[in-house]
């Protein structure tokens, strides 16, 4: 505990402070429970896009013997574009999956299998889908680092700050009314010395 003045002053000062103290307090109590609400709307989301990708692997293990042809699908899947943009949650920014462009490529229909076009189809989803998980990771992280401060913001201030300033301002009382009784004594002292002596 730090030392403090045992004046009108610092009473004043401490008294600002638990004020202060008391009127933000429910701000950062409000933007943690805000940001464990979005952290878990995330992940709901997450867990819904892992699934969906386990469903299109699965799918493709279905027919995983007809990949054995030799072919090169890789280069019919080329990822042109990544588009992400940036949300505001709790004043944090968030990045955004806007989508995934792929380069259309032109390949013969008469040379290639017939599944070719669905198994295309199911890798850009893959792809798609991974590209949307690694931004809800940077959702996550970032919330998560948020609410982190955040949650140690609300424990100084409700474990440290505010009993600390009670204890100041119960002490500075304390100390200012013995100092008050103690001249009121002196002074009725005084005051009967006077008498006395007069």
């Amino acid at each position: 505990m730090a030392k403090i003045r045992l004046t009108k002053n610092e009473l004043k000062k401490q008294k600002d402070d638990l004020a202060r103290f008391n009127r933000y307090l429910p701000t950062l109590q409000l933007k943690k429970q805000q940001l464990q609400i979005e952290i878990r709307k995330v992940e709901a989301v997450q867990r819904e896009r892992r699934r969906e990708q386990e469903q299109v692997v699965e799918e493709l293990m279905r027919w995983v013997d007809v990949f054995g042809e030799e072919l090169d699908l890789e280069r019919l899947v080329e990822v042109e574009s990544f588009r992400t943009g940036t949300g505001n949650i709790a004043g944090i920014e968030i990045p955004l999956f806007l989508g995934l462009d792929f380069a259309e490529t032109e390949y013969d229909l008469f040379r290639l299998p017939l599944w070719v076009d669905r198994a295309l189809e199911r890798l850009r989803d893959i792809l798609r889908l991974e590209a949307e998980l690694k931004v809800l990771d940077e959702q996550v992280r970032l919330l998560a680092r948020e609410l982190r401060v955040t949650t140690q913001r609300v424990n100084l201030f409700e474990k440290v700050k505010i009993p600390e300033a009670r204890a100041n301002i119960r002490r500075i009382r304390i100390y200012l009314g013995d100092q008050q009784t103690a001249a009121v004594v002196r002074g009725k002292i005084a005051k009967r010395k006077l008498v006395r002596t007069a």
